[in-house]
């Protein structure tokens, strides 16, 4: 089982009361870091306001801040978990997939999920569909991102109820074969998992305890079954919550934990630890009941 960290970013309030200059270079110093230490990978979430309430404080946009740690990093892997689908357009998301893959020589992964937190959603002008309509447009939206990163397409065109392409050119296809890998992110069992195994190379579940992981992995595999896809060749990863014990609070706890999901056959297992914003101390914590849990961190 793999492992990653999620950067502080200020989504949290971990970075309330920073100058944005400080939290930057925070920020930085933690992807570095954690780079040094040995995890596979280095993650940001795609939230424009703080949670649980918008408050005024920074939250960095995670497309540009994934470029400027692409350009300060040489081996993790870089991804969201997870854009919100509905903040872009599916072609430009195509587009700066693409090139972030070229920035990153190769290292991106394009985490993408429906998205669920209104407040943002009305601030920034998107409205806030229904949750089906959300969800029939990232169907529509992976169509036309696995389209266009396709190898060895010229153009892209697609006409769906919620997204439409039309000769879409010009799309940086990134460096990995045959294409960049998608993430699809979310719980859904009925349409979110079926979205996963049509179009993902993985599925993050979010917020998990191994007990109901073990009851979601047979219905995941069956998605994968119904279209006839090998249901291993569907990776399978978990977004560990901040909140939660056995994430963030090192020891006997935490080691079980990891254990338990290594066992489960969780390809990945990726959570960010609030206080990595104030010591360097937490990661290392991680990184050593990562091994005493048996996990050799970037394997």
């Amino acid at each position: 089982m793999k492992l990653g960290l999620i950067v502080p970013q200020g989504w949290t309030g971990e970075y309330d009361g920073w100058h944005a200059e400080r939290a930057w270079s925070r920020t930085l110093a933690v992807a570095r870091q954690a780079e040094r230490i040995g995890f596979e990978s280095i993650w940001l979430f795609d939230h424009f306001h703080t949670v649980p309430k918008p408050t005024d404080e920074v939250t960095f946009e995670s497309f540009v801040a994934l470029s400027a740690l692409a350009a300060q990093t040489q081996r993790v892997r870089l991804g969201q978990v997870v854009i919100c689908n509905g903040f872009r357009n599916p072609a430009l998301t195509a587009k700066m997939a693409g090139t972030l893959d070229v920035v990153s020589e190769g290292r991106y992964e394009l985490g993408i999920g429906a998205g669920w937190k209104r407040d943002e959603w009305l601030a920034y002008g998107y409205g806030f569909p229904e949750t089906r309509e959300r969800l029939a447009s990232l169907a529509d939206s992976l169509e036309v991102i696995t389209r266009m990163l396709a190898p060895g397409r010229e153009h892209a065109t697609y006409e769906g109820e919620h997204a439409t392409v039309r000769d879409a050119i010009n799309v940086p296809r990134g460096v990995q074969a045959p294409r960049i890998p998608i993430m699809v992110g979310g719980n859904g069992p009925n349409v979110t998992w079926r979205l996963a195994a049509r179009f993902a190379d993985e599925l993050n579940l979010d917020g998990m305890t191994p007990a109901e992981l073990a009851d979601a992995l047979p219905v995941i595999r069956s998605r994968c079954e119904e279209i006839d896809r090998d249901p291993d060749s569907l990776r399978i990863s978990l977004h560990a919550w901040w909140g939660d014990d056995d994430w963030r609070v090192a020891g006997d706890r935490r080691i079980a934990f990891l254990g338990q999901l290594a066992d489960l056959g969780v390809d990945r297992v990726m959570g960010l630890l609030q206080t990595s914003a104030d010591s360097d101390e937490p990661m290392e914590a991680l990184a050593e009941d990562a091994r005493a849990a048996g996990i050799s961190l970037g394997a």
